[in-house]
Order: structure tokens, then C-alpha cells, then sequence
């Protein structure tokens, strides 16, 4: 199986300061930076997923600003694929379907921003294409969400989206099981 890393809108605007931060997002990135460590040691393929808001009344990752930029803990290589997306799902418009083709890839592993929304639309596009994902829950972040006059806490939403993933979709793993499982040699304690 060969397989690549997969990082989601990991962009200021998500985080403390920006301009619609998530619940968790510093943790996540935290999660997802020794991930990044990980792949990058071993040599394997990564992906970052930028997205860039076209919408005239867009709020947030708007084209050259800080907040649309990536987080400094997972900035990317010069190596590093950089995909520009202007929807959730990351496969729509944009080179990743031919990327992953072309590099013979058929696993992804996925982290990221938003896992009621990107997460959950891009793992599902890639099981529709016939790729198998594995979702790393605590490298992703959420908010709040509201249905019907009642809010639903954003770890509720979290649970729910991952919940529904698995098994069908993906694999659903925390980040130590997945290093774990794979042999990386990141220290354990660097995950507390």
C-alpha cells in the first residue's frame, strides 16, 4: 500500500486570533506536526491542502492574507505538495486526484481543520474514488455547531462526524496508535 500524508487546511485563520478559530486547533496541530516529523523522516509523500476563499462575502482565508496562510508548525517543504482548494472537498478542482494517480498512491492518512465540514467531505470523496483513509481524530479540530435553536459542543460534533466515518469511510485511529503502529520513531512522550 503506498501511502501519503494528507494535511487539511491547517491555516491561521483556524486558530487563537484568527478569524474563525477552532476548539483544540493548537493541541491538533501540535498531534500533526509530529505526524509531519514522521513522514518526513521515512521520506513518504505529503500533501498540504490550502484553502483560499473566492466567495465575495467570505470571512476568512481570504486570498493573500496571514490568516490563509499555514500554521508555523506544519509549514511546508519546498518537496511538499501544495494543493490550493476553494471547496470542503479537497478533490474538487483541484490536482490531487491526478497527483495521487500519477504517484500510485492509495492510502491516505488524514489530519486537519474542520472535521464536520473538510475532514469529513475529503474522506469521503477519496472513499468514492476508491482510496482508503485513515483519520487521525486527535490531529483534527472542530467548533460548535447549531441545529434546530440547540447547540451541539464541539467535541460532540467531533465524535459524531468521526463516528460516522468509521468503519465504512475510514479507519479512525489517535495519532500515538497510528505511529505506533507504523514503527516511527518519535518518542511516545512527545504525544502527552
Amino acid at each position: 500500500m503506498n501511502t501519503a500524508l494528507l494535511l487539511l487546511e491547517i491555516q491561521n485563520d483556524y486558530f487563537p486570533n484568527g478569524r474563525t478559530p477552532l476548539e483544540k486547533s493548537v493541541e491538533a496541530s501540535t498531534k500533526a506536526q509530529i505526524v509531519l516529523q514522521a513522514f518526513r523522516e521515512k521520506k513518504q509523500p505529503i500533501i498540504h491542502a490550502q484553502h483560499i476563499s473566492t466567495q465575495p462575502d467570505a470571512s476568512y482565508f481570504l486570498p493573500c492574507t496571514k490568516g490563509a496562510e499555514f500554521y508555523v508548525s506544519v509549514q511546508p517543504l519546498k518537496n511538499e505538495m501544495v494543493i490550493k482548494k476553494h471547496y470542503p472537498n479537497s478533490f474538487k478542482d483541484t490536482p490531487l486526484l491526478n497527483y495521487l494517480i500519477k504517484n500510485q498512491i492509495n492510502h491516505l492518512v488524514i489530519c486537519g481543520m474542520t472535521t464536520h465540514l473538510t475532514v469529513d467531505a475529503t474522506v469521503r470523496a477519496a472513499y468514492d474514488l476508491g482510496f482508503s483513509c485513515t483519520v487521525l481524530h486527535d490531529t483534527c479540530a472542530t467548533r460548535q455547531l447549531e441545529f434546530n435553536h440547540t447547540i451541539i459542543n464541539a467535541q460532540n460534533v467531533h465524535y459524531a462526524f468521526l463516528a460516522a466515518l468509521q468503519p465504512t469511510y475510514a479507519a479512525v485511529l489517535s495519532s500515538e496508535d497510528f505511529l505506533q503502529k507504523t514503527g516511527a520513531r518519535i518518542p511516545i512522550a512527545a504525544m502527552a
